[in-house]
């Protein structure tokens, strides 16, 4: 198993392991996020079995006892899977999500207090600002939320837009329509009406770059793509863009 490293934006890293042998013949990637700063943060930890292989790529970054935030999108496998063995080799780490997640999953499953993060609040990381998101069942799980990283306009997307295959690490083309392609075949999503409404205030946030958990990374209008994203979701939904049910903006 082999996590191959790329720098999808300044001090931004992407862990990328690939596994043939989901959804073949194309294959899904797993990607982790190392956001380099004062206070390094790791945003997804892998699957326990990938833990070996991901702990080996980020200490050609950094040494993986200086990490001290861990994050991810939701309580699951390839999100947290590993969460507890980076704890172990990061003394001064700190899983950090929000207040549903926390309440549900962390306080019990984490082996060190985790730190409840309010919609909307940020980590001061040292040269990078992360701010945390709540987007409930956007994609998938009440506890689901998103980080974006100020300094570089970059949004930690978790499962959104989640594709097949092992392409580049980052593109500027279409993630659109392979995102519908896997929707098609997993139905991974949990369609609500609050679903398009939710990705539109992310596209408020206009990304410069998306980091996808599953696939390439993209560069280039990300508001705009997350908004072709609500529109999907509103189709599948059956929902008429006028009768979307509006959620409150952003703390």
């Amino acid at each position: 198993m082999e996590t191959r490293i790329s720098e999808i934006a300044d001090g931004i890293y992407r862990l990328s392991t690939f596994v043939a042998g989901i959804a073949p013949p194309a294959g899904f990637t797993f990607n982790s996020f190392l956001v380099l700063g004062d206070e390094p943060l790791l945003f997804h930890t892998g699957l326990r079995k990938m833990f070996g292989s991901n702990r080996d790529a980020l200490s050609r970054l950094v040494a993986p006892e200086r990490l001290r935030w861990i994050g991810f999108g939701h309580y699951e496998a390839d999100e947290c899977g590993a969460m507890n063995e980076w704890l172990a080799v990061a003394p001064d780490a700190q899983v950090t999500h929000g207040q549903t997640g926390v309440m549900v999953s962390l306080n019990d499953m984490a082996d060190r207090a985790p730190r409840v993060l309010k919609d909307g609040e940020v980590i001061d990381l040292g040269g990078k600002r992360i701010r945390y998101i709540d987007t409930p069942h956007t994609p998938h799980g009440w506890d689901a939320g998103v980080m974006m990283e100020e300094t570089t306009s970059t949004l930690l997307c978790g499962d959104l837009f989640t594709q097949l295959g092992d392409g580049p690490a980052l593109i500027t083309g279409d993630i659109v329509s392979p995102a519908a392609a896997a929707e098609d075949l997993f139905g991974y999503s949990a369609l609500n009406p609050t679903m398009g409404s939710t990705l539109r205030r992310l596209s408020d946030l206009a990304p410069g770059r998306l980091a996808l958990m599953h696939g390439p990374s993209f560069e280039g209008d990300g508001g705009a793509a997350l908004r072709a994203l609500a529109d999907e979701y509103d189709r599948r939904a059956g929902l008429h863009r006028t009768t979307v049910i509006e959620r409150p903006e952003f703390a």
